[in-house]
C-alpha cells in the first residue's frame, strides 16, 4: 500500500533526528524521505548516464507553485527570461484568477509547462515531482516564488551559473524587501514600485533558495534546501563555498547574486496574500509576518532616491 506523504515524512523525520549535524540530518531526511530503494535504483541510473549522458534540452529552468497570482506574472516571466531561464514549469494550486489566461501566451511558445496542481501543503510535493519529471531535461533547476526575483551583480544568472557546474547545489540567499511604506496598491512592476530593503544582515535574510543539478539531488527537504546524492559534493553559497552549516546559523551572503524577496509589498497586497493561505502550511499567516517583513532601512543600489516614493503608512 502507498504511503501518504505526510506519514512518509513524519518516518524520515524520526529516524533523521538521530543525526547531530542538522545539515546533515536534513539532508538524510529527506533522502529517506524519497525512499531507500528508489534511491538505490536513482544511484545505479545516474551511474548508467555516466559518462556519456545526453545534453539536457534546457540549461536553466524555473519551478514555482502559485496560487492566484496572474496579475504579477508577466514581470516575474520576462525578468527572469532576462536572465537567461528558458523554461518553468508552473505548478497552479487551484488559481480562480486569470493565471491561466495570462500564462497561455507563453504556454503556446512551450516557455512555461501548466500542471494544475490540486489539493493543501503542496508546495513540496510540486517540487519532488518537478525534479522527478525533468531530471534530465535541464542543466539547472530553481525552486523560486512569484515574490521572489535572482539578481546577479553583473552578467545574467545563467551566466553566473556556468562558473557552478562542478557542484550539485546552491543555495542564493534572499534580499527582504519592504513595503516603501506604501498601504494602497500602486500601478507598476514590483521591482519599481518597491525599492527598500533590510540591512544586509537581517535574520530573515538568511533564508536561501537553491539552484540544483536535477541529477545529482533526489528532493527537496523542505521549500529552501535539496538532498544531494550520496557522492556529489557539498552544496555552496553564492561565492561558491562549501556550507557547513544549516542555512539558519549562518550569515546571508549576497556577492555574486541574490534572490530579492518581496513578501508583503504593500499593505493591502500582504493582506490579499493573506487571504490566499501558505503553499506549505494550514494555518494563515498572522499580522506579525507584515512587521517582520516590512523591512525598508536600506535602498537599493539600482535605483536612485528620486525613485524612492516612500511614503507613512
Amino acid at each position: 500500500m502507498k504511503m501518504d506523504p505526510h506519514t512518509k515524512k513524519k518516518l524520515a523525520e524520526a529516524f533523521a533526528g538521530v543525526i547531530p549535524n542538522r545539515m546533515e540530518r536534513n539532508r538524510w531526511r529527506g533522502l529517506l524521505r524519497y525512499g531507500p530503494w528508489r534511491l538505490m535504483r536513482l544511484l545505479w541510473r545516474q551511474r548508467q548516464l555516466h559518462p556519456n549522458a545526453p545534453a539536457s534540452q534546457h540549461y536553466l529552468s524555473v519551478c514555482a507553485i502559485v496560487k492566484n497570482e496572474g496579475q504579477y506574472f508577466v514581470e516575474w516571466l520576462e525578468w527572469h527570461l532576462g536572465q537567461g531561464v528558458e523554461r518553468f514549469y508552473i505548478y497552479d494550486n487551484e488559481s480562480d484568477d486569470d493565471t491561466v489566461a495570462i500564462l497561455t501566451p507563453y504556454i503556446d511558445l512551450g516557455i512555461v509547462e501548466y500542471t494544475f496542481w490540486p489539493g493543501r501543503r503542496q508546495q513540496i510535493p510540486a517540487y519532488d515531482d518537478c525534479i522527478e519529471r525533468h531530471r534530465l531535461d535541464t542543466r539547472w533547476l530553481m525552486f523560486l516564488d512569484l515574490d521572489e526575483f535572482v539578481v546577479p551583480e553583473r552578467g545574467t544568472f545563467a551566466e553566473y551559473l556556468h562558473t557552478m557546474e562542478r557542484h550539485p547545489s546552491v543555495e542564493l540567499n534572499w534580499l527582504i524587501y519592504g513595503s516603501n511604506g506604501q498601504r494602497e496598491k500602486r500601478p507598476g512592476k514590483v521591482m519599481d514600485r518597491f525599492t527598500r530593503h533590510a540591512e544586509a544582515d537581517y535574520q530573515l535574510n538568511r533564508h536561501v533558495k537553491s539552484v540544483v543539478d536535477p541529477r545529482r539531488v533526489a528532493c527537496m527537504t523542505g521549500c529552501h534546501e535539496a538532498a544531494r546524492l550520496p557522492g556529489t559534493g557539498p552544496s555552496v553559497n553564492s561565492r561558491g563555498e562549501a556550507i557547513v552549516e544549516n542555512f539558519k546559523y549562518r550569515p546571508p551572503v549576497h556577492d555574486n547574486v541574490r534572490v530579492n524577496h518581496y513578501a508583503v509589498k504593500s499593505y493591502e497586497e500582504f493582506l490579499t496574500k493573506r487571504e490566499r493561505g501558505r503553499a506549505r502550511k494550514l494555518d494563515q499567516r498572522g499580522l506579525d509576518y507584515f512587521d517582520r517583513y516590512d523591512q525598508n532601512s536600506a535602498i537599493s543600489v539600482n535605483h536612485l532616491p528620486a525613485d524612492d516614493p516612500q511614503t507613512s503608512l
